[in-house]
């Protein structure tokens, strides 16, 4: 799989994305924080890389330690995708909906452009937030609020 790198202002908001769940993660210790580089081979045998990703603590632990080594051969239960100028919405959404076929609990596209996001939620529609100010991460991640304000 090769991915082209990204400009330089999608690269420093996916790393502000990485920081923040990294900071909330941190206090709460509830999983494990994934950069973009890392792969995971999803149930349907496809190897996806989000922009962020989370997976719950003991999902992760339950992984034997060769396992953990490689693309890791689970779904996260949470993702973020960060649109790029050079992206197709379509081609993200369709990511989208196939990590929530292959078992993401919870996920958040954000177009960036537009000043929209989607979210993605297991066995429910997909909602479409034209320029919010915050998204809670509630129940999958307890506690975590993303502020955009600044962000755009």
């Amino acid at each position: 799989m090769i991915v082209a790198p990204t400009g330089g202002e999608t690269g420093a908001r996916n790393a502000s994305l990485l920081i923040r769940l990294g900071v909330w993660n941190e206090q709460h210790q509830l999983g494990i924080v994934f950069d973009s580089s890392t792969a995971f081979h999803l149930p349907h045998g496809a190897d996806r890389s989000p922009d962020v990703a989370w997976v719950r603590r003991d999902r992760w632990y339950a992984l034997p330690p060769e396992q953990r080594e490689k693309f890791p051969p689970l779904a996260p239960d949470f993702v973020i995708e960060l649109m790029s100028p050079s992206d197709a919405l379509a081609d993200l959404q369709a990511k989208m909906q196939e990590y929530m076929e292959n078992g993401v609990q919870l996920g958040w596209l954000l177009n960036r452009g537009a000043r929209i996001v989607e979210i993605y939620q297991v066995d429910q529609p997909k909602i479409v937030l034209p320029q919010p100010q915050a998204l809670s991460g509630n129940p999958i991640l307890p506690n975590f609020t993303l502020e955009l304000e600044g962000f755009w």
